[in-house]
């Protein structure tokens, strides 16, 4: 597949779902432009992916709007324009509202929240122009269906916020010919959870499919969403059904 030079934008690129995307998009062709809070990071990810020529390397907060100025104007004045932004950079903090901190809060609402709209807002005018892109944005299955037994308030108010916000926003663009759409993971076997046995089976039970995913899950969905022609203002929940209901 010819991928005609694009690039794609990649926040959280240094480690599990961002460098799972972030490897397959080389993998294909693409340049990609990872964004990680140090640049540390970033270099130890461009060491396991071989130092590609094509993968370039942009610290920073994503909670803060210079950042996402910094991003795009990097990606655009290396590779010229910009084809997909990846939204993927998040936290997730679950516990009972009431072991809620002002840092959580904080943290919850800088990276989750305003790391979509700074870049996001970036991307739309740049698409907007050029007449053509895609944004996808990397959410939580937990804010399509809460579950009791993973109190999660924080994630579940921003996140769902997130899913809302891609209809929104795919409306909004869709006469530029900018699609925007979102990938809801359940729970994925990666670094931002315990690698606990007893913790592990908990996760689990949390699908009624009775396991839980891969990067590579999440990875095959946003590439169906940025393959696909007739496809925007979708959620796909990515979590072995535990968003389909009881069971």
């Amino acid at each position: 597949m010819s991928t005609d030079n694009k690039t794609v934008v990649i926040t959280g690129a240094s480690s599990g779902i961002g460098f799972a995307l972030a490897e397959e998009y080389l993998k294909r062709g693409y340049n990609v432009v990872g964004n990680a809070r140090t640049v540390e990071r970033l270099q130890t990810a461009a060491e396991k992916l071989g130092n590609p020529a094509n993968f370039l390397l942009v610290e920073g907060d994503i909670a803060k709007p210079a950042t996402a100025k910094n991003l795009f104007a990097q990606a655009i004045a290396k590779f010229g324009k910009v084809d997909i932004l990846i939204n993927n950079a998040g936290i997730f903090t679950a516990k009972p509202i009431g072991d809620y901190t002002e840092d959580d809060l904080e943290s919850i609402v800088g990276t989750n929240l305003k790391g979509f709209f700074y870049p996001s807002q970036q991307a739309a005018t740049h698409m907007a122009k050029n007449k053509r892109g895609h944004i996808v944005t990397i959410t939580a299955s937990i804010a399509m269906q809460p579950n009791a037994k993973v109190p999660a308030l924080l994630p579940v108010l921003i996140k769902g916020g997130l899913n809302q916000a891609t209809r929104a926003l795919a409306l909004e663009l869709a006469s530029s010919n900018v699609k925007v759409t979102a990938v809801a993971p359940g729970i994925i076997d990666t670094p931002m959870h315990s690698t606990d046995e007893g913790t592990r089976a908990f996760f689990k039970t949390l699908a009624p499919t009775a396991r839980t995913g891969v990067t590579k899950d999440i990875v095959d969905a946003v590439l169906y969403l940025t393959e696909a022609q007739f496809t925007t203002g979708v959620v796909l929940a990515v979590d072995g059904g535990s968003s389909a209901g009881t069971w």
